[in-house]
Protein backbone atom coordinates (compact mmCIF):
# COMPACT_ATOMS: atom_id res chain seq x y z
CA UNK A 1 0.00 0.00 0.00
CA UNK A 2 2.37 2.25 1.02
CA UNK A 3 4.83 1.99 -2.41
CA UNK A 4 1.70 2.84 -4.43
CA UNK A 5 1.50 5.92 -2.19
CA UNK A 6 4.30 7.16 -2.72
CA UNK A 7 4.67 6.06 -5.99
CA UNK A 8 2.35 9.19 -6.54
CA UNK A 9 4.67 11.15 -4.59
CA UNK A 10 7.72 10.03 -7.07
CA UNK A 11 5.85 11.16 -10.29
CA UNK A 12 5.00 14.46 -8.42
CA UNK A 13 8.56 15.04 -7.88
CA UNK A 14 9.59 14.79 -11.38
CA UNK A 15 6.94 17.19 -12.24
CA UNK A 16 8.41 19.46 -9.68
CA UNK A 17 12.09 19.35 -10.66
CA UNK A 18 11.50 19.30 -14.08
CA UNK A 19 11.96 22.92 -14.44
CA UNK A 20 15.67 22.37 -12.34
CA UNK A 21 16.85 20.80 -16.11
CA UNK A 22 14.83 23.34 -17.86
CA UNK A 23 15.82 26.65 -16.45
CA UNK A 24 17.61 27.91 -19.62
CA UNK A 25 15.44 26.48 -22.37
CA UNK A 26 12.45 27.83 -20.45
CA UNK A 27 14.26 30.99 -20.66
CA UNK A 28 14.58 30.87 -24.30
CA UNK A 29 11.14 29.72 -25.14
CA UNK A 30 9.36 32.82 -23.15
CA UNK A 31 11.94 35.49 -23.67
CA UNK A 32 12.48 35.65 -19.63
CA UNK A 33 14.81 37.18 -17.50
CA UNK A 34 16.25 35.56 -14.22
CA UNK A 35 13.29 37.56 -11.84
CA UNK A 36 10.84 36.26 -14.40
CA UNK A 37 12.21 33.02 -14.51
CA UNK A 38 12.50 32.44 -10.85
CA UNK A 39 8.44 33.49 -11.24
CA UNK A 40 7.81 29.78 -11.98
CA UNK A 41 9.57 28.20 -9.49
CA UNK A 42 8.16 30.51 -6.81
CA UNK A 43 4.70 30.62 -8.04
CA UNK A 44 4.66 26.85 -8.14
CA UNK A 45 6.02 26.59 -4.29
CA UNK A 46 3.77 29.52 -3.20
CA UNK A 47 0.48 27.60 -3.75
CA UNK A 48 2.63 24.52 -3.01
CA UNK A 49 3.00 25.99 0.63
CA UNK A 50 -0.37 27.85 0.75
CA UNK A 51 -1.85 24.59 0.52
CA UNK A 52 -0.18 22.76 3.09
CA UNK A 53 -2.15 23.35 6.20
CA UNK A 54 -5.86 22.48 4.11
CA UNK A 55 -4.21 19.67 2.25
CA UNK A 56 -3.88 18.05 6.21
CA UNK A 57 -7.10 19.16 6.98
CA UNK A 58 -8.33 17.02 4.27
CA UNK A 59 -5.87 14.09 4.81
CA UNK A 60 -7.08 13.72 8.03
CA UNK A 61 -11.07 14.26 6.59
CA UNK A 62 -11.00 12.21 3.37
CA UNK A 63 -7.96 9.66 4.09
CA UNK A 64 -5.07 9.21 1.74
CA UNK A 65 -6.53 7.58 -1.46
CA UNK A 66 -9.26 10.80 -1.84
CA UNK A 67 -6.85 13.28 -2.02
CA UNK A 68 -3.75 11.37 -3.51
CA UNK A 69 -6.20 10.80 -6.39
CA UNK A 70 -7.44 14.51 -6.70
CA UNK A 71 -3.56 15.32 -6.70
CA UNK A 72 -2.40 13.66 -9.29
CA UNK A 73 -5.07 14.47 -11.31
CA UNK A 74 -4.15 18.02 -10.95
CA UNK A 75 -0.01 17.80 -11.65
CA UNK A 76 -0.68 15.90 -14.31
CA UNK A 77 -2.83 18.67 -16.04
CA UNK A 78 -0.28 20.76 -14.81
CA UNK A 79 2.21 19.10 -17.27
CA UNK A 80 0.74 18.47 -19.77
CA UNK A 81 -0.41 22.44 -19.57
CA UNK A 82 3.37 23.46 -19.18
CA UNK A 83 4.35 20.90 -22.56
CA UNK A 84 1.93 22.67 -24.70
CA UNK A 85 2.24 26.43 -23.08
CA UNK A 86 3.21 29.18 -26.04
CA UNK A 87 3.11 31.82 -23.59
CA UNK A 88 4.57 32.89 -20.00
CA UNK A 89 1.30 33.42 -18.68
CA UNK A 90 -0.41 30.19 -19.55
CA UNK A 91 3.18 28.43 -18.52
CA UNK A 92 2.69 30.28 -15.14
CA UNK A 93 -0.90 28.97 -14.64
CA UNK A 94 0.34 25.69 -15.82
CA UNK A 95 3.16 25.35 -12.60
CA UNK A 96 0.55 26.64 -10.26
CA UNK A 97 -1.37 23.82 -11.54
CA UNK A 98 1.22 21.28 -10.86
CA UNK A 99 2.28 22.83 -7.89
CA UNK A 100 -1.46 22.62 -6.35
CA UNK A 101 -1.30 18.80 -7.33
CA UNK A 102 2.38 18.17 -5.94
CA UNK A 103 0.64 19.60 -2.66
CA UNK A 104 -1.63 16.85 -1.86
CA UNK A 105 1.23 14.13 -2.32
CA UNK A 106 4.28 14.20 0.42
CA UNK A 107 1.40 14.77 3.45
CA UNK A 108 -0.42 12.20 2.04
CA UNK A 109 2.65 9.69 2.11
CA UNK A 110 3.49 11.00 5.64
CA UNK A 111 -0.43 9.78 6.68
CA UNK A 112 -0.29 6.03 5.07
CA UNK A 113 3.11 5.62 6.79
CA UNK A 114 1.65 6.33 10.14
CA UNK A 115 -1.84 3.35 9.07
CA UNK A 116 0.81 0.74 7.70
CA UNK A 117 3.83 1.17 9.67
CA UNK A 118 4.19 0.94 13.74
CA UNK A 119 5.15 4.20 15.29
CA UNK A 120 9.19 3.35 16.21
CA UNK A 121 9.56 3.14 11.97
CA UNK A 122 8.05 6.56 11.68
CA UNK A 123 11.65 8.50 11.11
CA UNK A 124 12.98 5.67 8.75
CA UNK A 125 9.57 5.83 6.94
CA UNK A 126 9.31 9.45 6.69
CA UNK A 127 13.29 9.54 5.24
CA UNK A 128 12.36 6.21 2.80
CA UNK A 129 9.89 8.55 1.22
CA UNK A 130 12.06 11.36 1.29
CA UNK A 131 14.42 9.20 -0.47
CA UNK A 132 11.92 8.01 -3.33
CA UNK A 133 11.61 12.25 -3.67
CA UNK A 134 15.15 11.96 -4.56
CA UNK A 135 14.86 9.56 -7.07
CA UNK A 136 12.10 11.46 -8.95
CA UNK A 137 14.63 14.44 -9.02
CA UNK A 138 17.29 11.92 -9.87
CA UNK A 139 14.67 10.87 -12.98
CA UNK A 140 13.97 14.57 -13.89
CA UNK A 141 17.77 15.58 -14.06
CA UNK A 142 18.87 12.41 -16.09
CA UNK A 143 16.11 11.05 -17.73
CA UNK A 144 13.86 14.19 -18.38
CA UNK A 145 16.92 16.06 -19.21
CA UNK A 146 18.19 14.02 -22.22
CA UNK A 147 14.80 13.71 -23.66
CA UNK A 148 14.67 17.56 -23.82
CA UNK A 149 17.49 18.17 -25.29
CA UNK A 150 17.28 14.94 -27.34
CA UNK A 151 13.21 15.29 -28.50
CA UNK A 152 12.20 19.30 -27.99
CA UNK A 153 10.28 20.71 -25.16
CA UNK A 154 6.57 19.58 -26.37
CA UNK A 155 7.36 15.93 -26.49
CA UNK A 156 9.94 15.74 -23.37
CA UNK A 157 6.77 17.25 -20.98
CA UNK A 158 3.94 15.41 -23.00
CA UNK A 159 5.37 12.09 -22.55
CA UNK A 160 6.18 12.49 -19.20
CA UNK A 161 3.15 13.21 -17.87
CA UNK A 162 2.77 10.03 -19.07
CA UNK A 163 3.17 8.62 -15.70
CA UNK A 164 1.29 10.40 -13.87
CA UNK A 165 -1.93 8.58 -15.53
CA UNK A 166 -0.05 5.66 -14.40
CA UNK A 167 0.08 6.35 -10.67
CA UNK A 168 -3.54 7.85 -11.01
CA UNK A 169 -4.97 4.21 -11.98
CA UNK A 170 -2.55 2.34 -9.72
CA UNK A 171 -3.90 4.89 -6.94
CA UNK A 172 -7.68 4.58 -7.95
CA UNK A 173 -7.79 0.48 -8.57
CA UNK A 174 -5.94 -0.64 -5.21
CA UNK A 175 -4.56 1.74 -2.95
CA UNK A 176 -6.18 1.40 0.36
CA UNK A 177 -5.91 3.79 3.56
CA UNK A 178 -5.45 1.66 5.93
CA UNK A 179 -5.05 -2.29 7.37
CA UNK A 180 -8.47 -3.81 7.72
CA UNK A 181 -10.19 -3.55 11.40
CA UNK A 182 -8.07 -0.10 12.10
CA UNK A 183 -10.45 2.23 10.84
CA UNK A 184 -9.73 5.56 12.66
CA UNK A 185 -12.13 6.99 14.73
CA UNK A 186 -15.10 9.36 12.88
CA UNK A 187 -14.76 13.32 13.46
CA UNK A 188 -17.96 14.61 15.09
CA UNK A 189 -17.16 17.64 13.97
CA UNK A 190 -15.57 19.11 10.09
CA UNK A 191 -17.27 22.60 10.19
CA UNK A 192 -15.10 26.08 10.58
CA UNK A 193 -14.84 25.48 14.37
CA UNK A 194 -13.39 21.67 13.90
CA UNK A 195 -10.69 23.38 11.20
CA UNK A 196 -9.23 26.26 13.77
CA UNK A 197 -9.43 24.25 16.72
CA UNK A 198 -7.47 21.27 14.65
CA UNK A 199 -4.65 24.12 13.40
CA UNK A 200 -4.96 25.82 16.87
CA UNK A 201 -3.89 22.91 18.88
CA UNK A 202 -1.53 21.75 16.48
CA UNK A 203 0.02 25.59 16.65
CA UNK A 204 0.18 25.19 19.89
CA UNK A 205 2.69 22.56 20.23
CA UNK A 206 6.14 23.60 20.82
CA UNK A 207 7.00 20.60 18.67
CA UNK A 208 4.88 21.95 15.78
CA UNK A 209 6.64 25.04 15.78
CA UNK A 210 9.84 23.56 15.82
CA UNK A 211 9.46 21.23 13.30
CA UNK A 212 8.69 24.19 10.70
CA UNK A 213 11.69 26.00 12.06
CA UNK A 214 13.53 22.81 11.23
CA UNK A 215 12.31 22.21 8.41
CA UNK A 216 12.34 25.89 7.27
CA UNK A 217 16.18 26.35 8.01
CA UNK A 218 17.34 22.91 6.69
CA UNK A 219 15.55 22.38 3.13
CA UNK A 220 15.69 25.01 1.07
CA UNK A 221 19.66 25.33 -0.05
CA UNK A 222 19.21 22.49 -1.79
CA UNK A 223 16.01 22.78 -2.65
CA UNK A 224 16.80 25.98 -4.45
CA UNK A 225 20.02 24.84 -5.88
CA UNK A 226 18.23 21.60 -7.41
CA UNK A 227 14.88 23.55 -8.31
CA UNK A 228 16.31 26.00 -10.65
CA UNK A 229 19.84 27.82 -9.80
CA UNK A 230 22.18 25.19 -9.57
CA UNK A 231 22.20 24.77 -13.05
CA UNK A 232 22.95 28.45 -13.87
CA UNK A 233 25.33 28.84 -11.23
CA UNK A 234 27.29 25.93 -12.51
CA UNK A 235 26.99 27.15 -15.98
CA UNK A 236 27.23 30.64 -15.75
CA UNK A 237 29.44 31.54 -13.07
CA UNK A 238 31.59 28.52 -12.16
CA UNK A 239 32.16 28.10 -16.49
CA UNK A 240 31.20 24.46 -16.32
CA UNK A 241 29.46 23.04 -19.62
CA UNK A 242 25.70 21.87 -18.97
CA UNK A 243 26.81 18.16 -19.08
CA UNK A 244 29.26 18.50 -16.20
CA UNK A 245 26.57 20.77 -14.14
CA UNK A 246 24.31 18.10 -15.31
CA UNK A 247 26.59 15.62 -13.34
CA UNK A 248 26.90 17.81 -10.20
CA UNK A 249 23.24 18.20 -9.92
CA UNK A 250 23.20 14.46 -9.92
CA UNK A 251 25.60 13.72 -7.26
CA UNK A 252 23.41 16.18 -5.18
CA UNK A 253 20.56 13.90 -5.69
CA UNK A 254 22.33 10.84 -5.10
CA UNK A 255 23.66 11.92 -1.82
CA UNK A 256 20.34 12.64 -0.98
CA UNK A 257 18.92 9.33 -1.18
CA UNK A 258 22.18 7.64 0.94
CA UNK A 259 22.71 10.25 3.68
CA UNK A 260 18.62 9.62 4.20
CA UNK A 261 19.09 6.28 4.95
CA UNK A 262 21.15 7.21 7.43
CA UNK A 263 19.64 10.02 9.01
CA UNK A 264 16.75 7.68 8.97
CA UNK A 265 18.97 5.06 11.02
CA UNK A 266 20.36 7.25 13.32
CA UNK A 267 16.93 8.97 14.36
CA UNK A 268 14.94 5.62 15.09
CA UNK A 269 17.49 4.18 16.95
CA UNK A 270 18.87 7.94 19.15
CA UNK A 271 16.26 9.67 19.26
CA UNK A 272 18.54 12.85 20.54
CA UNK A 273 20.05 13.02 18.11
CA UNK A 274 17.17 14.77 15.79
CA UNK A 275 18.57 18.34 16.74
CA UNK A 276 22.41 17.94 16.70
CA UNK A 277 22.09 16.12 12.89
CA UNK A 278 19.74 19.24 12.16
CA UNK A 279 22.06 21.97 13.22
CA UNK A 280 24.77 19.86 12.13
CA UNK A 281 23.69 20.18 8.03
CA UNK A 282 22.89 23.42 8.61
CA UNK A 283 26.73 24.69 10.06
CA UNK A 284 27.98 22.26 6.81
CA UNK A 285 26.28 23.74 4.22
CA UNK A 286 27.12 27.41 5.42
CA UNK A 287 30.37 26.51 5.44
CA UNK A 288 30.30 25.00 1.65
CA UNK A 289 28.06 27.84 0.40
CA UNK A 290 31.06 30.47 2.16
CA UNK A 291 33.85 29.00 0.74
CA UNK A 292 32.38 28.87 -2.83
CA UNK A 293 31.61 32.35 -2.67
CA UNK A 294 34.62 33.39 -1.72
CA UNK A 295 36.79 31.39 -3.30
CA UNK A 296 39.78 33.30 -4.57
CA UNK A 297 39.79 33.69 -8.43
CA UNK A 298 37.37 33.77 -11.51
CA UNK A 299 35.99 29.26 -10.58
CA UNK A 300 35.90 27.68 -7.21
CA UNK A 301 37.98 24.31 -7.90
CA UNK A 302 36.44 21.03 -9.36
CA UNK A 303 36.80 19.78 -5.83
CA UNK A 304 35.33 22.32 -3.60
CA UNK A 305 31.84 21.92 -6.17
CA UNK A 306 31.87 18.61 -5.57
CA UNK A 307 32.08 18.97 -1.86
CA UNK A 308 29.16 21.56 -2.02
CA UNK A 309 27.14 19.32 -4.21
CA UNK A 310 27.16 16.60 -1.50
CA UNK A 311 26.55 18.50 1.30
CA UNK A 312 23.68 19.87 -0.37
CA UNK A 313 22.63 16.20 -0.69
CA UNK A 314 21.83 16.43 3.09
CA UNK A 315 19.11 19.07 3.19
CA UNK A 316 16.47 16.97 2.30
CA UNK A 317 16.73 14.41 4.85
CA UNK A 318 18.13 17.08 7.10
CA UNK A 319 14.58 18.98 6.61
CA UNK A 320 12.72 15.01 7.50
CA UNK A 321 13.85 15.55 10.95
CA UNK A 322 11.49 18.40 11.63
CA UNK A 323 8.66 15.70 11.40
CA UNK A 324 9.91 13.86 13.74
CA UNK A 325 9.65 16.46 16.25
CA UNK A 326 5.65 17.97 14.64
CA UNK A 327 4.84 13.85 14.52
CA UNK A 328 5.35 12.91 18.62
CA UNK A 329 3.99 16.36 19.77
CA UNK A 330 0.54 15.87 18.22
CA UNK A 331 -2.40 12.46 18.39
CA UNK A 332 -3.39 10.38 15.58
CA UNK A 333 -6.52 12.51 14.69
CA UNK A 334 -3.80 15.42 13.92
CA UNK A 335 -0.97 14.07 12.05
CA UNK A 336 -2.27 15.73 8.99
CA UNK A 337 -2.38 18.90 10.03
CA UNK A 338 1.07 19.45 12.01
CA UNK A 339 2.52 17.79 9.18
CA UNK A 340 1.19 20.48 6.60
CA UNK A 341 1.75 23.14 9.17
CA UNK A 342 5.36 21.79 9.40
CA UNK A 343 5.79 21.45 5.85
CA UNK A 344 5.27 25.15 5.18
CA UNK A 345 8.58 26.26 6.53
CA UNK A 346 11.37 25.07 3.89
CA UNK A 347 8.74 25.69 0.73
CA UNK A 348 8.42 29.60 2.55
CA UNK A 349 12.19 29.60 2.64
CA UNK A 350 12.94 28.13 -0.61
CA UNK A 351 10.16 30.73 -2.21
CA UNK A 352 11.66 33.63 -0.46
CA UNK A 353 15.45 32.40 -1.47
CA UNK A 354 14.24 32.28 -5.37
CA UNK A 355 12.92 35.41 -5.02
CA UNK A 356 15.43 37.32 -4.03
CA UNK A 357 18.40 35.47 -5.96
CA UNK A 358 16.26 36.66 -8.73
CA UNK A 359 15.69 39.49 -7.71
CA UNK A 360 19.63 40.22 -6.97
CA UNK A 361 20.71 38.71 -10.22
CA UNK A 362 19.28 41.65 -12.13
CA UNK A 363 20.07 43.93 -10.06
CA UNK A 364 24.38 43.11 -10.08
CA UNK A 365 24.53 41.83 -13.74
CA UNK A 366 24.03 38.30 -12.74
CA UNK A 367 26.88 38.35 -9.28
CA UNK A 368 26.29 35.17 -8.08
CA UNK A 369 28.20 35.74 -4.83
CA UNK A 370 26.07 38.59 -3.84
CA UNK A 371 22.50 36.87 -4.96
CA UNK A 372 23.60 33.29 -2.97
CA UNK A 373 24.42 35.15 0.25
CA UNK A 374 20.68 35.70 0.61
CA UNK A 375 20.90 31.96 1.57
CA UNK A 376 22.86 33.03 4.99
CA UNK A 377 20.36 35.52 6.40
CA UNK A 378 17.75 33.11 5.93
CA UNK A 379 20.08 30.21 7.84
CA UNK A 380 20.63 32.52 10.66
CA UNK A 381 16.50 33.21 11.00
CA UNK A 382 16.09 29.64 10.95
CA UNK A 383 18.80 28.72 13.80
CA UNK A 384 17.86 31.54 16.21
CA UNK A 385 14.15 30.31 16.07
CA UNK A 386 15.37 26.40 16.85
CA UNK A 387 17.56 27.40 19.75
CA UNK A 388 14.43 29.31 21.21
CA UNK A 389 11.68 26.34 20.83
CA UNK A 390 14.46 23.23 21.41
CA UNK A 391 13.85 23.15 25.15
CA UNK A 392 10.51 23.72 25.37
CA UNK A 393 9.50 21.48 22.61
CA UNK A 394 11.99 18.43 24.39
CA UNK A 395 10.29 19.42 27.64
CA UNK A 396 6.75 19.40 26.32
CA UNK A 397 7.78 15.73 24.43
CA UNK A 398 9.09 14.35 27.98
CA UNK A 399 5.56 15.18 29.82
CA UNK A 400 3.37 13.57 27.10
CA UNK A 401 6.15 10.53 27.46
CA UNK A 402 5.09 10.38 30.64
CA UNK A 403 1.60 10.51 30.87
CA UNK A 404 1.54 7.90 28.24
CA UNK A 405 3.11 5.48 30.33
CA UNK A 406 1.04 6.88 33.33
CA UNK A 407 -2.37 6.08 31.18
CA UNK A 408 -0.96 2.77 30.25
CA UNK A 409 -0.43 0.93 33.66
CA UNK A 410 -3.69 2.47 34.72
CA UNK A 411 -4.99 0.76 31.79
CA UNK A 412 -7.19 -2.15 33.84
CA UNK A 413 -6.23 -5.80 32.62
Amino acid sequence: MWSIGVSVYFVAVIFRTSLGVAGLDAADRFHVGASALSTFSILQLLVYAGMQIPVGLLVDQLGTKKVLGIGAVLFTAGQLGFAFSQTYGMALASRALLGSGDAMTFISVLRLGTRWFPVRRGPLVGQLAGLVGMAGNLVSTLVLARLLHGLGWTPAFAGSAVAGVVVLVLALLFLKDHPEGHEPEPFAHRGAVYVRRQIAASWREPGTRLGLWVHFTTQFPGMVFLLLWGLPFLVKAQGLSRATAGELLTLTVLSTMIVGLVYGQIIARHHAARLPLALGTVAATSVLWGLTLVWPGEHAPMWLLIVLCTVLGLCGPASMIGFDFARPANPPERQGTAAGITNMGGFLASITTLLAIGILLDATGDNFTVAFSSVFVLQALGVSQILRLSRRATRRERERLVASRVETVHVPA
